[in-house]
């Protein structure tokens, strides 16, 4: 798939993105945690996580709404970017991080992360497409290898709140 594709696919989910992003943080992720998100290829009762990062070139804060599940105590996101030839700007941020924070429903946390490889990433990543069978277009569209993030909770962290993010993520 061609960025521009990915750009198309982008601006038809721009508005539902902001609006569900809007929604988790106003309510403290009482809303927004689980989404029928079936008109896009995923299931009725899909769970979303928010990370919070910083940007390595802006030094601005950005909270992103992703899609996760949880593996083996761990919660695994994927930089898939509907496919695009290059990786999301929220993947670049934390692979330049020591840390990672993550909020799931009304719960936050600091904590570690990492990418699984060889056969525990082949595990994963069909774990994944089970949970949102588009991934496996978005891989099959571009020649990149989509990563797979696996965060830990270390901590437990404030919830995220609009006022936190200083940038707007261009979706």
């Amino acid at each position: 798939m061609s960025d521009d594709s990915a750009a198309a696919i982008r601006d038809t989910r721009k508005d539902f993105m902001t609006e569900h992003r809007e929604m988790y943080l106003r309510s403290g992720g009482a809303q927004g945690h689980i989404l029928d998100i079936s008109a896009v290829g995923g299931h009725s009762f899909t769970t979303h996580c928010m990370i919070r990062y910083t940007g390595r070139k802006s030094g601005k804060t950005f909270i992103t709404p992703l899609i996760y599940g949880d593996i083996g105590g761990e919660v695994v996101i994927v930089a898939s970017k509907g496919g695009a030839d290059e990786h999301p700007a929220w993947y670049l941020n934390i692979r330049d991080s020591d840390h990672v924070e993550f909020q799931i429903a009304t719960q936050a946390f600091r904590g570690t992360w990492r990418e699984p490889e060889g056969e525990e990433r082949e595990k994963v990543w069909r774990f994944v497409v089970d949970a949102f069978p588009s991934y496996a277009t978005y891989q099959a569209s571009t020649e990149r290898l989509i990563p797979l993030v696996m965060m830990k909770a270390v901590e437990p962290i404030a919830v995220f709140k609009e006022s936190d993010a200083t940038g707007v993520r261009q979706l």
